[in-house]
């Protein structure tokens, strides 16, 4: 059976995490934690990189720093993950869901002005697959009316947008290091700031000053705001540097299998049996993943079953979130829902990750064919 995915391992990663053991500072912010962030910093241009527990909390630390109050509104796609809507909903705002573009699976820029209201304070971009929304319309509405912008840019370690690297466009930016991401730490996040917020230590330090006590900067650490224990284990810290190391290395064997991808479906591309993810210029992206697009929802369902028949692990991805119970709860979707739920319904992502053999790939684009030879028989 090919997996669809393989947490990313490089071989450094057990004597980084030994050494932060012996080194007896485990629990954080120690000499890992710094090497990653002055990694993230020097290689996205941020001015300031801290490393979060998860994805989800670096989502929860952006929707604190924008200081959203209850009623508040925020903008986002429907096809997202839970956790993106999360962190707006902990603060008492309300997510205004609007539809994708259908090539890039990206918030369709075109619906947002229509979608902002006196209560709206910020726009959350979800660039999916690790390519780029189309920041630059995105940014000139956001200044037009005076709005924050997030970007969830969990996907999206070591993709670009016209040289800029994603997560460090908007205000805030949030990476995620799950063992399903391109670089992992088991789980894991970055928040990623344009301009660095001392309030963002506080929050992530338990509401405390306790980062300026460490540094010498005050004489005790007292609780000065609203946080949470956002930072992750030093252990944690020390495997993701093992990959970090490694990126260009992780990012060129993705890439290549992608391409591989790309030129084995590529008949049935052109054929119209199936559609696939659109790259689109000015977008540099990282390989995050290969997924196709079915006829629909039946089609899908069958080739899935079709693949794990033959050995090929194959998955959907997201339900859209205006339709779960608790988007329908916390949230409503602005305009029509013209391509969220049907392309959402035809989408199946293929195996990624570092260190899929060619062999592999060659095996999952015969059997995506096979399933269509005989589907035309």
């Amino acid at each position: 059976m090919i997996p669809f995915n393989v947490p990313p391992y490089c071989g450094r990663e057990d004597a980084y995490v030994l050494e932060a053991i012996h080194s007896h500072k485990i629990c954080g912010d120690g000499a890992f934690t710094k090497k990653c962030h002055a990694w993230l910093e020097q290689h996205t241009g941020a001015e300031r990189a801290l490393l979060t527990t998860s994805g989800s909390h670096a989502l929860d630390m952006a929707a604190l720093l924008c200081r959203l109050e209850p009623g508040d509104e925020v903008i986002l796609p429907s096809y997202t993950f839970s956790s993106t809507a999360n962190a707006f909903v902990l603060t008492g705002a309300v997510p205004v869901f609007v539809d994708v573009r259908p090539d890039t699976m990206n918030i369709d820029e075109k619906c947002i002005e229509p979608a902002i209201t006196s209560r709206t304070r910020a726009i959350c971009v979800v660039h999916y697959a690790g390519v780029a929304c189309e920041m630059d319309e995105i940014m000139a509405i956001a200044r037009r009316h005076g709005l924050l912008v997030v970007e969830d840019a969990a996907q999206g370690v070591m993709s670009s947008y016209k040289g800029r690297a994603l997560g460090t466009i908007g205000d805030y930016g949030c990476y995620s290091f799950h063992e399903s991401k391109n670089y992992s730490m088991g789980e894991g996040g970055a928040l990623l700031m344009r301009r660095a917020d001392p309030r963002a230590e506080v929050i992530r330090e338990k509401g405390t000053n306790r980062a300026r006590f460490l540094r010498g900067q005050v004489d005790k650490y007292t609780w000065e705001d609203l946080g949470s224990s956002y930072l992750p284990s030093e252990l944690n810290a020390a495997y993701l540097y093992g990959q970090l190391e490694m990126a260009d290395e992780i990012n060129a064997a993705r890439l290549h299998s992608w391409d591989l991808y790309r030129q084995g479906l590529a008949p049935l591309h052109d054929a119209g049996r199936i559609d696939w993810q659109t790259v689109p210029e000015g977008c540099q992206h990282n390989a995050h993943m290969f997924y196709i697009k079915a006829r629909d929802l039946a089609e899908r369902t069958a080739l899935i079953a079709y693949l794990k028949a033959h050995g090929v692990g194959s998955v959907f991805h997201y339900v859209p979130l205006h339709s779960a119970a608790a988007g329908l709860r916390f949230g409503r979707f602005h305009g029509e829902d013209r391509y969220t739920t049907r392309e959402s319904e035809r989408l199946l992502r293929l195996p990624m990750y570092y260190g899929l053999a060619d062999a592999d790939v060659e095996k999952a684009v015969d059997t995506v064919a096979a399933f269509y030879r005989e589907a035309r028989a």
